[in-house]
């Protein structure tokens, strides 16, 4: 998504000596609502005949962009949470998930209530690198005896191992921008 790549080019930032895309001045810490709308839209092109029933995603990043996405499937959006709160009551599918982000490993939990094994799941995220958060969605889904469609992913670190090993398995991943490599001097070359 052309839209996409030149908002990275333009305001993205690399860290890390090229471990980090810093993107949080429009993805996923202050929210550019309209990219948001354009990218629910482009999701909504890819995977509209598909059946989904329902979005699922992992707090906290994925809310916003799952939530605009949503709009265009008219489904609701489910997200996994990384701890259980009193306000979930009843029993919840649990998978482990690795946090690339936060480097560590935590639990991730999704009501029984809201994953029914009739739906049919799309999977939403703001980045993909390992694919250990939507591993553990497919799980849930897995547990749930539900079917996931595909996955939205808005960007895709294409030289780390997650896409590659996804798409291998047999999840259709649609990815909006796909970085082939990026650095603090060069900035990100796109596929």
């Amino acid at each position: 998504m052309k839209l996409l790549e030149e908002r990275i080019r333009r305001d993205g930032k690399i860290r890390e000596n090229g471990a980090v895309l810093k993107v949080d001045s429009f993805l996923n810490h202050q929210i550019d609502v309209e990219l948001y709308n354009e990218m629910g839209r482009e999701f909504f092109r890819l995977f509209g005949d598909e059946g989904v029933t329902r979005i699922l995603t992992i707090e906290a990043s994925g809310i916003g962009i799952a939530c605009v996405t949503a709009q265009y499937f008219g489904v609701p959006v489910l997200f996994a949470k990384k701890s259980k709160t009193r306000n979930i009551d009843g029993s919840v599918y649990v998978t482990q998930v690795h946090s690339f982000t936060h480097g560590g490993d935590y639990d991730v939990m999704v009501a029984k209530d809201f994953l029914l094994p009739t739906d049919r799941v799309l999977l939403i995220d703001d980045f993909l690198a390992n694919g250990s958060a939507l591993q553990g969605l497919m799980d849930l889904v897995s547990q749930a005896g539900a079917t996931v469609v595909g996955a939205g992913i808005c960007v895709e670190k294409a030289f780390q191992p997650g896409g590659d090993a996804l798409r291998a398995q047999g999840l259709r991943v649609e990815s909006l921008a796909r970085i082939a490599a990026m650095s603090e001097e060069a900035g990100g070359t796109f596929c």
